[in-house]
């Protein structure tokens, strides 16, 4: 039984009532509800952690060089396009990652547009709402 990991960033904990036009209507308890429903159906564990703080964060990523974890989905929102700190985070676990973003970044505010974990993820799914953390979940079943 191998573990995957949801690391979800700042302000997702408000998902299904902030911008909904923007970001859905599902919460990160759906989120999170399917995700763990997808992960026991495949024999395995899910985990997860939402926080508003960059070091709960880095913390947790420290832990997960040791606890099992095979695989991590990420959303660290608004960390994305600022965290040097996170991205030195999980390049120090050695764990193969993919990178999920419910809106399209690259059809929003130009600053956006950068991410500092897209070129060392597995992949990236952007832009397809909830479903893109399924998706995620799917594929790193599959590499497990």
């Amino acid at each position: 039984m191998a573990s995957i990991l949801a690391l979800h960033g700042p302000n997702l904990n408000l998902l299904g009532h902030r911008e909904p036009h923007i970001y859905g209507s599902d919460t990160l308890d759906d989120i999170n509800q399917r995700l763990a429903a997808q992960c026991e159906k495949a024999g395995h564990q899910f985990n997860h952690l939402q926080s508003n703080s960059e070091g709960e964060l880095i913390d947790r990523l420290h832990l997960a060089r040791t606890d099992g974890t095979a695989f991590i989905l990420v959303n660290f929102g608004g960390f994305t396009h600022t965290s040097v700190a996170l991205r030195d985070a999980m390049l120090a676990t050695e764990l193969p990652f993919i990178e999920v973003h419910l809106s399209n970044l690259h059809a929003r505010e130009s600053f956006r547009h950068k991410s500092y974990f897209a070129d060392i993820a597995v992949g990236s799914i952007v832009g397809l709402g909830a479903q893109g953390y399924e998706l995620a979940c799917q594929a790193a079943l599959s590499r497990i």
